[in-house]
C-alpha cells in the first residue's frame, strides 16, 4: 500500500479545511463520532498503522470515488484523522471515551474533583442560556446543532460531554428529530428559578458567538436652558449697580 505524505504535503483527495477543537467531538448523524472505530484501528495503534488505515478509508470514501464514495462519510474519516495524528487531541480524545485508563484501575481526580464541580454547574447554565436564547429568538427552530454548540461554548469535549448528559437526563433539555439539542418548559423554568450571574455564563461563550449589539446610545443631558431677557435685560442690570452702591454708602456713613 502506498504511503500517504504527512499532513503538510497530504495526497489530492484530501480537503483541506481549518482544524478547531470541535472536531475532537464532532458528531456523525448527531452523534459522538468514534474515530477509532471509524478508521477501523485499535486505540492502542501506532502512527503508521493509523496512517495506512486512514489512506484506505479516504480512497474509500473521497467523493470523486464513484462506486464507494460519500461526502459525510469523507468528512468524518478526515475529521478522524486529524484528531488521532494530533497528540494533544489523541490524549483528550482519549480522557473523553476513557481510553487506556481501566488498564490499572479507575483513579479519582483528588482536588481537581472538587474544583470541577463548581464550574460544571455554571457549564450547565450557560448550555441553557444559549439554548433558551435560541428558543426565544428562533420559535420556529428552536434546535441547536451538537456542532454549534462546541464552536459557540468555551469548554473541553469532556465537560460538554459531562454537561450535556446532565441536561439530558434531567430532562432540561431534548434532542430533536434532527439530533439538534433544545430547551424544554422544565428547562426554561429552571433556568428562570436559578438566575444564573451574567458575568458567571459570558465566561463560557466565545467572543465570536456573541451577537452584535444594535442597543440605542443613551442621550447625554442637556445644560438648562437660561432665558434669553435674563441675560440682555438692562434695566435688572441697572438696579443690581445701585443696589451695590447703596450698601456701601449706607456702610460709610456708620
Amino acid at each position: 500500500m502506498d504511503r500517504i505524505a504527512e499532513p503538510a504535503n497530504r495526497p489530492q483527495f484530501w480537503l483541506s479545511r481549518p482544524i478547531c477543537q470541535a472536531d475532537m467531538s464532532a458528531t456523525l448523524a448527531g452523534k459522538l463520532q468514534d474515530h477509532y472505530a471509524l478508521l477501523g484501528i485499535d486505540p492502542q495503534s501506532d502512527p503508521d498503522t493509523m496512517h495506512q488505515a486512514y489512506a484506505t478509508q479516504a480512497r474509500k470514501y473521497r467523493p470523486q470515488n464513484s462506486l464507494t464514495g460519500d461526502a459525510e462519510m469523507f468528512d468524518a474519516v478526515n475529521r478522524a484523522y486529524e484528531v488521532l495524528s494530533d497528540p494533544v487531541r489523541r490524549r483528550e480524545f482519549d480522557a473523553l471515551h476513557g481510553t487506556g485508563q481501566e488498564a490499572s484501575g479507575p483513579k479519582f481526580s483528588g482536588v481537581e474533583f472538587f474544583h470541577a464541580l463548581g464550574r460544571e454547574t455554571a457549564l450547565r447554565s450557560a448550555i441553557l442560556c444559549l439554548l433558551y436564547d435560541r428558543r426565544r429568538t428562533r420559535p420556529s427552530a428552536p434546535g441547536v446543532s451538537m456542532r454549534s454548540i462546541e464552536v459557540m461554548v468555551e469548554a473541553t469535549a469532556v465537560e460538554l460531554s459531562s454537561a450535556l448528559w446532565y441536561l439530558k437526563q434531567r430532562g432540561l433539555a431534548a434532542s430533536d428529530d434532527k439530533s439538534s439539542l433544545a430547551i424544554t418548559a422544565d428547562g426554561m423554568d429552571f433556568l428562570v428559578s436559578q438566575k444564573p450571574l451574567l458575568e458567571v455564563v459570558m465566561a463560557f461563550i466565545k467572543p465570536a458567538a456573541i451577537a452584535v449589539s444594535h442597543a440605542p446610545q443613551p442621550q447625554q443631558a442637556k445644560p438648562p436652558r437660561i432665558q434669553a431677557e435674563t441675560l440682555l435685560d438692562p434695566k435688572r442690570d441697572n438696579e443690581s449697580v445701585l443696589s451695590t452702591l447703596h450698601r456701601a454708602l449706607a456702610r460709610v456713613s456708620d
